[in-house]
């Protein structure tokens, strides 16, 4: 899997997906918070699958030599 995720979109994915999934544990503890995962795991991994399916990219594009 190529990465299709700029830095920003990573850090924030990240950031958004641990506020989330922190509902688990704390605020109304609703079972939902678990959709966390997503962006969580999309942001440590670099590439959404739905950037993918619509050919999208916020990472530079590698520079040719």
């Amino acid at each position: 899997m190529p990465r299709n995720e700029g830095t920003i979109d990573r850090v924030l994915r990240v950031v958004a997906g641990l506020a989330i999934l922190s509902l688990v544990f704390i605020g109304p503890q609703t079972p939902w918070a678990w959709i966390g995962l997503v962006p969580l795991v999309t942001g440590l991994v670099g590439f959404c699958p739905v950037y993918g399916l619509f050919g999208l990219r916020t990472c530079p594009m590698p520079r040719n030599k």
